[in-house]
């Protein structure tokens, strides 16, 4: 019988980014298995959103490697060298990882529905019947059916940023990533948004995840990563680490924001 535990989806291998002097990631490593929900959390400057920017290759690194489903992102290794891949191969890698930021970044010029099916048909080269019967669905998931018409000027903050989670799920992700993702939205908007986060992650979609939402963060995560200066502080459950973190940093960060 083998003993062979599956391959993590997501591995980060002592990454760092610096720009210029300025060293941004000091080395950060961990692994994400499939079907798991990390948050990264910790104080602003510390390096999050390099860092999930650095797994869709947005940003470039200086050294460790990234692989996704085993392939090594925006990079092939010769001799001890990180060489940058074609933005053809980087594109198409990009595809198997989707990415909602804290501004939503709708096309404005496109309804809810071509945002949605954009993407699948110019890129991915299918059906149009087929994707926008699937963009249809998606509407239908982040309780946007009746928005399909609708231009981004005539939807809320929150309505964007659940079209903008459509669109990223329309071209069939394996690993999603969410920068701040309520960050930009009036309050009484967050609430629907992390509801159909909540529901992607029990789906058992697999999502990295940058919040300072930390009741967000307890509820949904499987494991938090608190991050401080471009460095992992601790990383654990996230029932252990809101309840009994083991840094006096995270203990601090958690406290601050009490």
């Amino acid at each position: 019988m083998s003993n062979t535990t599956p391959s993590p989806l997501v591995s980060v291998e002592a990454v760092h980014k610096s720009y210029g002097a300025l060293e941004i990631l000091k080395g950060i490593s961990f692994d994400v298995s499939r079907g798991e929900v990390v948050c990264l959390i910790g104080p602003s400057g510390s390096g999050k959103t390099t860092m999930v920017r650095c797994i869709n290759h947005l940003e470039t690194i200086q050294a460790g490697r990234i692989t996704v489903g085993g392939e090594m992102i925006g990079y092939r290794e010769h001799n001890g060298h990180l060489l940058e891949l074609p933005e053809s191969r980087i594109s198409l890698q990009r595809q198997k990882i989707g990415m909602v930021f804290q501004r939503f970044n709708l096309f404005p010029n496109l309804t809810a529905l071509g945002n949605i099916t954009v993407g699948p048909v110019r890129v991915q080269r299918r059906r149009e019947a087929e994707v926008r019967a699937e963009a249809l669905e998606l509407l239908r998931r982040v309780r946007l059916a009746d928005k399909a018409d609708n231009f981004p000027s005539q939807l809320s903050g929150g309505q964007q940023q659940r079209v903008a989670i459509a669109r990223a799920l329309a071209m069939k992700p394996e690993v999603m990533l969410f920068d701040e993702p309520t960050s930009a939205l009036d309050p009484e908007t967050v609430g629907e948004v992390l509801d159909v986060i909540k529901e992607l992650a029990a789906e058992g979609m697999t999502m990295i995840i940058v919040t300072h939402e930390l009741g967000f963060a307890r509820d949904v995560a499987d494991r938090v990563i608190m991050m401080d200066q471009g460095e992992i502080v601790e990383i654990g459950a996230a029932t252990e680490m809101f309840s009994a973190p083991r840094s006096d940093r995270t203990r601090a960060f958690l406290q601050s924001l009490k």
